[in-house]
């Protein structure tokens, strides 16, 4: 597994899109510094772009790097291989070359402007840490829906779909939920369905650490209540590993089941 790791990572880290994907991190990091000069509102606006568009890249990367390595997969099948090896390798190879593009890319510019000296160094830190359990978090679900579909458009349909539907059609049918029963206690259910989009709980951890849990709206109080204390992050990075985890454990289990 770790050499196909090795050879899927560094084909991706020589791919144009790699360097265009780290470009955009770096650039973004150096124009938003360069408007601001406060590293706390840079943080704050990168929060948005990462939520978004990360789990959109790890999607189509995933899909992408899945369907156009389909005829080296299959050489590799012929080999005295386990299946598990393969996709495993892979996926991390993928995850990995997003993940690093992500840290060098937003973390040049901030180190340069004295992030090391500043007071918001674990905000940055969590920011960062966030992107990459996104990250993983979409590339493995990319693989699965790659892993469940042959036909390439359809694959990619459903990929967008899910990213579309986590990202934004997600946040409405919590917000419908929360106003149909408003009159009823909805602690738990508002815990409930946050732990259940990755994309919602990375958001929360980051408004909270930033102090900005205001920005939350009607169930702020109640996030602050929970997810403000150490066991409210401990617990919302053990459903973040879970989201990593679970998504693997069907790339396993689809492997070796698939007939390819």
């Amino acid at each position: 597994m770790l050499k196909i790791l090795k050879y899927s990572f560094f084909d991706l880290i020589r791919s144009r899109w790699s360097y265009v994907y780290f470009a955009f991190y770096l650039l973004l990091g150096f124009v938003l510094l360069f408007l601001n000069n406060d590293l706390s509102k840079a943080i704050i606006t990168l929060m948005n772009v990462i939520i978004m568009l990360v789990p959109l890249i790890g999607t189509i990367f995933g899909v992408m790097y899945f369907y156009n390595s389909k005829e080296f997969t299959e050489l590799l099948l012929a080999q005295p291989l386990k299946r598990t090896s393969i996709f495993v390798g892979q996926y991390l190879g993928v995850a990995l070359s997003l993940a690093l593009s992500l840290v060098l890319g937003l973390g040049i510019p901030f180190v340069l402007y004295g992030l090391f000296t500043s007071a918001i160094i674990w905000n940055f830190t969590l920011l960062l840490i966030t992107g990459v359990f996104l990250t993983f978090i979409f590339t493995a679900l990319a693989f699965n829906i790659a892993l469940s579909n042959e036909n390439k458009i359809k694959g990619f349909g459903y990929a967008i779909l899910l990213w579309l539907f986590l990202a934004v059609i997600y946040d409405g049918i919590f917000l419908i939920s929360l106003i149909i029963f408003q009159d009823y206690p909805l602690d738990k259910l508002s815990l409930g369905m946050s732990m259940l989009n990755p994309i919602d709980l990375s958001r929360i951890l980051i408004l909270l650490k930033l102090d900005i849990s205001a920005l939350l709206g009607y169930t702020g109080a109640i996030f602050k209540k929970f997810f403000g204390s150490n066991f409210g992050v401990i617990i919302s990075f053990l459903m973040l590993s879970i989201w990593v985890i679970l998504p693997i454990l069907r790339i396993v289990f689809k492997s070796k089941k698939k007939d390819f």
